[in-house]
């Protein structure tokens, strides 16, 4: 099992490559849902890594294919342009399932 990148950064997919991980990179909605239709039918990738601005492009997407795919995990990576918001969200998701707020 596999890690695979799907980003819109020329330097993020260059960084994961370093580091062994196979990645593509991506401009526009069409090409991106083409990549992870592509990554989700490839059985020896387990985790698919998919920048910030992606994600952003098709939310309801990757929201349902989280809920919903048995066999990979999408993780949602920020890039060096990303900001550092994602531990907000992830709190307030948290929050919003739990009805607590941290």
């Amino acid at each position: 099992m596999k890690f695979f990148l799907i980003s819109d950064n020329v330097d993020t997919e260059v960084g994961m490559r370093l580091v062994g991980i196979d990645g593509i990179v991506v401009h526009e909605k069409n090409e991106f849902l083409r990549a992870l239709e592509g990554a989700l039918e490839d059985e020896s990738i387990a985790i698919i890594l998919v920048t910030t601005k992606l994600v952003e492009l098709a939310p309801n997407i990757i929201s349902e294919l989280k809920l919903t795919q048995p066999r990979q995990l999408i993780v949602e990576i920020p890039d060096r342009h990303g900001t550092s918001e994602i531990g907000e969200a992830i709190d307030r998701y948290v929050s919003e399932a739990i009805g607590v707020k941290l």
